[in-house]
């Protein structure tokens, strides 16, 4: 269990420089550290010969996805500079505190979704190359 949390401990980073705006989305090091922690999880995954790839790797994207929620909102004021999203249409004369707890908690469900998601995709990309080395194999 340390070793699937300290996975996605990998991605954290990207999270607190991308919300504290001191790495933006298009860049080369926003690219690096997007995709370098989910493949190093698939590299440790093959390395250490992990029984079922899919399924570990999509442990870690939920954890992934629980710090990502938790950073998100530990970092909410900061990333949106004092002024935070509201809501609009129909909803614009909500109040605002509620406004907020509505956002917030969306803003939390799409981070485990997301986390999951990429955990979900990284399991399937080690699972597929682990096919592949074994058709390879003598």
């Amino acid at each position: 269990m340390i070793a699937i949390i300290g996975l996605a401990l990998l991605a954290v980073p990207r999270v607190v420089l991308h919300d504290l705006g001191l790495v933006r989305s298009g860049t080369a090091v926003n690219a690096l550290l997007v995709f370098l922690p989910p493949l190093i999880w698939i590299v440790v995954v093959l390395w250490r010969r992990v029984p079922n790839a899919f399924l570990t790797l999509l442990v870690v994207g939920v954890w992934y996805g629980v710090l990502l929620a938790v950073g998100h909102q530990v970092l909410w004021d900061s990333s949106f500079a004092g002024a935070p999203p509201s809501l609009g249409g129909n909803l614009t004369d909500i109040d605002p505190d509620a406004g907020s707890v509505i956002l917030r908690t969306f803003a939390f469900g799409s981070s485990l979704i997301t986390g999951t998601a990429v955990g979900a995709i990284a399991g399937l990309v080690a699972w597929l190359v682990r096919m592949l080395l074994r058709r390879w194999r003598p």
